[in-house]
């Protein structure tokens, strides 16, 4: 097979599709727009039998997702962190950290921007490993048993005088699990373009029985699908691991006493990391290793430099995929930064109680399963849109923000009280989270095709860049502020998620996008066969 230019055959070696220059040419040349032609048409994707997804595949794909839910490293090592950090700064509520006195609430932020600070450096130095070869299985793996690590050794800590090895484990635990989850993420592209029902789609688009357009619907929605539902089965998992939770704090008696709560938290750590461990084998034992590129012998390392440099090029050149690029940092550094605000409010609320936080994520995971099959349910059955759902979304979140906005005059309202807290879970779970899901699915939208994970990459080192400077902020504002208001940071975070969702609402245009990428890769394609 001859292929003289990878960057635009990227994402179809990767997903184990076969296209060719050529063949891409003769698809983008003779395809017509309208169905209903008897005439042979190449379909955008070719399919080899060996890279075809299995049903096991699928369901061991959703297993790793099920173990990497968030319990261990993402929602209650935080937890546990800013308790022995509450410990030890006692009546004084504060410590000294990073050359000054600070709260823990700054603390916390301070060290949410630290990691996400270096998982930027992470994703350029070991995310071009990801895109050659067959690198990407095992660097999920390796970053895997990292996690599993971190976890268990929360064991060894569960005592104040021990928070600045509390601090390493935190912004160690929360890098693991950013990248893992990212590399886990970047395999869904191949196993829907690699199904069944898209070969189907793929035979009646080459018989003229169905439009470009049809086909490149049916690849948005199978992409959808499985997204989502990996999202839905995660989160009615993650109910019956809560359950076994409950009952392990009860048997540690964590409301005797401090120190038993504290012990609680390290061992609901370390079971949540168990319980990924043991899931997340089938993927790694089950999943197709589809080939990357050929660095051409470069190194990898300059060569997903290179790859990257040429993403930034390119992205000027599609300026729908720019705007949503730039949206996407500004709602993710907000959405994520008003996460971590919120939980830190809410660890105070509920005085860290182990038991007291499951009963609470119980209910916001209950509800985030219903909202994702919702979301779902509702886009299939009214046929709507991805931009859609997401600016669903975005208004979500943006209320969201107003709400802790009010927290800021106010203590009648405004994350003050455990009935907020309650209700924050729920709304969080039925209108916030299906983000992780549709954002995801709109990086897809607007990337050329051939081109997927190159912009994947782009929007990652993009979307982690904005998660460290929106904690950073947020940790001046509140050391800035003359009170130490916990809530002030919601000043910054309302409008920032106004101004992107409203640069998202009103420029831009998916459908435009189609066609940027469709001159785009006309443009490319002309220049390789001149």
């Amino acid at each position: 097979m001859a292929t003289t230019d990878l960057s635009v055959h990227k994402s179809s070696l990767e997903d184990g599709l076969k296209p060719t220059s050529i063949d891409i040419v003769q698809e983008l040349q003779g395809s017509p727009t309208d169905g209903g032609s008897e005439q042979e048409q190449r379909p955008p994707d070719q399919f080899d039998d060996r890279y075809c997804t299995t049903k096991w595949e699928i369901w061991a794909y959703y297993a790793y997702y099920i173990g990497n839910n968030g319990l261990s490293l993402f929602n209650f090592a935080p937890t546990a962190f800013q308790n022995l950090l509450s410990q030890a700064a006692g009546d004084r509520g504060t410590l000294n950290f990073a050359g000054r006195q600070r709260s823990v609430n700054s603390i916390v932020l301070l060290c949410n921007g630290i990691s996400f600070a270096i998982q930027v450096v992470v994703f350029l130095v070991i995310g071009s490993f990801a895109d050659f070869g067959n690198w990407r299985p095992n660097i999920l793996i390796v970053l895997s048993v990292v996690a599993y690590a971190i976890g268990f050794a929360w064991l060894a800590v569960h005592e104040a005088d021990k928070w600045h090895v509390g601090v390493g484990l935190y912004i160690v635990g929360l890098i693991a699990y950013q990248t893992t989850l990212t590399f886990w993420t970047a395999a869904f592209p191949g196993l829907a373009r690699n199904t069944v029902e898209m070969r189907n789609t793929a035979d009646e688009y080459a018989a003229g029985r169905i439009s470009r357009e049809e086909y490149d619907r049916a690849d948005s929605m199978k992409r959808t699908q499985l997204s989502n539902v990996s999202f839905y089965v995660q989160s009615v998992s993650e109910l019956f691991i809560l359950g076994v939770i409950v009952g392990i704090m009860f048997a540690l008696n964590v409301n005797a006493s401090e120190a038993n709560n504290n012990w609680g938290l390290s061992v609901l750590i370390a079971f949540a990391s168990g319980v990924w461990l043991l899931v997340s084998i089938p993927w790694f034992v089950l999943e197709k290793r589809r080939p990357g590129q050929d660095p051409q012998g470069n190194n990898i390392i300059v060569a997903g430099l290179n790859q990257l440099f040429r993403a930034v090029k390119e992205v000027w050149t599609l300026k729908q995929s720019l705007i949503y690029l730039i949206g996407y940092f500004l709602l993710g550094d907000s959405l994520n930064t008003t996460v971590t605000v919120i939980s830190t409010l809410q660890n105070n609320i509920v005085s860290y109680n182990s038991l007291e936080l499951t009963y609470v994520l119980l209910a916001g995971i209950a509800a985030q399963a219903v909202g994702i099959y919702s979301f779902w349910y509702v886009q299939r059955r009214f046929n709507l849109t991805t931009k859609t759902m997401f600016n669903t979304v975005a208004v979500a979140i943006i209320l969201l923000d107003g709400w802790g906005m009010i927290g800021i005059w106010t203590q009648k309202f405004g994350f003050h009280h455990l009935w907020e807290i309650w209700v924050y879970q729920v709304y969080y779970g039925l209108l916030v989270c299906p983000w992780y899901s549709y954002s995801m699915i709109m990086i897809s939208e607007v990337t050329p095709r051939g081109h997927e994970f190159l912009f994947f990459s782009l929007f990652s080192i993009i979307g982690k860049t904005s998660s460290f400077i929106g904690p950073l902020v947020s940790s001046a504002i509140i050391d800035a502020s003359p009170t130490g208001n916990n809530s002030t940071p919601f000043y910054f975070l309302f409008a920032l998620s106004l101004v992107s969702f409203a640069g998202l609402a009103f420029f831009l245009d998916l459908r435009k996008s189609q066609r940027e990428q469709e001159d785009f890769l006309r443009k490319k394609l002309e220049g390789l066969v001149q």
